[in-house]
């Protein structure tokens, strides 16, 4: 129990959380919990500032709604101490999909519940829920179908090993097909899905997307970096990409945003890789300043890392080869990982991309 805790606690402790009360019994629950989470933030409403503490912020009763647009897209999570009709009525305006709005749960005034109301899995609400059930002593209500029936789920999975998923409309059917007890065909080099599972469900495993659809299995996922052109992909194929690849990018100064974009796209297709993986842009320090590499690591919410020419001299490869600073970057960043693509050149861009070195991972069965 205390391993599962901890796990939870992880969970939230990286998550903005708003806190919002209502009433005089709401406000004392929303202090306790305001003392249990880490980064949150307790909102009361103004008639009971007298229970809520010196850290609790205000806000006028007939505000609520003008509160709850403005909270929305600015934290991961949102924990309301109210009847659900109030809660649904408020946020109902507010929803656009399961992988961009924020956790929702909500608590009786009297702090026997704890629900989870909205983005269960990916937004974190199920992991939330069962957080302040355990600071209040309340009771977690978590009603996502593979958790009620103690099995994993693929969007669980892919939040856990941070892993993008493709389409996520397939994240519903895979899961059905799971609860079904249905043959579900997996292809994951990493062995991360079959850790995850642990016996669970019934996956089959393959090394080949092709072995995979020809066992004639109900549901395919694939864990890949590779890039298939859409239209030869089942509709029964769920794909997750890890976040695996270093892109290194050195480029000539004003080089524009739009034109980066457009190379380092079509020359991951040339070499059938999917841009979801990359998850670091890199480059030498004397390309900090331009504007068009930062805009472009910016616009994919990319991290970017600048090298100095001496950090990026001391990197080798094996076999022994000249390389660009773009593929030095990538090499470093990525700890001796393989490269992908060496060198790629337009009149203003070098492009390198290497694969992150992992340990190797070692199969529990």
């Amino acid at each position: 129990m205390s391993l599962r805790r901890d796990a939870i606690n992880n969970r939230c402790s990286d998550m903005s959380i708003a806190i919002i009360a209502i009433t005089r019994n709401g406000a004392r629950l929303g202090k306790k919990l305001q003392q249990g989470l880490i980064d949150a933030q307790l909102y009361v409403s103004a008639r009971y500032t007298g229970q809520a503490g010196s850290k609790a912020r205000h806000f006028d009763p007939g505000t609520l709604g003008q509160l709850v647009a403005e909270l929305w897209p600015a934290v991961d999570g949102i924990v309301f101490i109210m009847a659900t009709g109030i809660v649904v009525r408020m946020i109902a305006p507010h929803l656009k999909s399961k992988d961009s709005d924020p956790a929702v749960t909500v608590l009786d005034d009297s702090g026997k519940f704890a629900i989870s109301l909205l983005s269960g899995h990916l937004g974190g609400a199920n992991a939330l829920a069962e957080r302040c059930a355990f600071i209040i002593g309340a009771r977690p209500v978590i009603t996502t179908a593979t958790d009620a029936n103690g099995l994993p789920s693929f969007d669980m999975l892919a939040k856990e090993q941070g892993w993008v998923i493709e389409d996520i409309s397939r994240i519903k059917l895979l899961n059905s097909m799971l609860l079904d007890d249905e043959k579900i065909a997996v292809v994951d080099d990493s062995g991360k899905t079959r850790s995850w599972f642990c016996g669970r469900g019934r996956l089959s495993y393959f090394e080949t997307l092709a072995d995979a659809i020809n066992s004639k299995a109900k549901g395919l996922l694939f864990v890949s970096s590779h890039y298939f052109p859409e239209r030869s992909l089942p509709e029964n194929l769920l794909i997750l990409r890890p976040r695996n690849l270093v892109l290194g990018i050195c480029c000539k100064n004003g080089t524009s945003k739009d034109e980066m974009e457009e190379y380092v796209c079509r020359q991951l297709r040339r070499i059938f890789i999917a841009f979801k993986s990359v998850a670091l842009v890199v480059s030498v320090e004397a390309c900090r300043g331009e504007v068009g590499l930062v805009s472009f690591a910016q616009q994919h919410a990319l991290p970017a890392v600048f090298y100095s020419s001496d950090e990026l001299s001391h990197v080798s490869v094996s076999p022994e080869r000249v390389l660009t600073e773009a593929a030095a970057a990538a090499v470093l960043a990525s700890s001796g990982g393989q490269l992908l693509l060496c060198e790629a050149n337009s009149a203003n861009i070098t492009l390198a991309l290497a694969e992150i070195r992992e340990p190797k991972h070692v199969d529990p069965t």
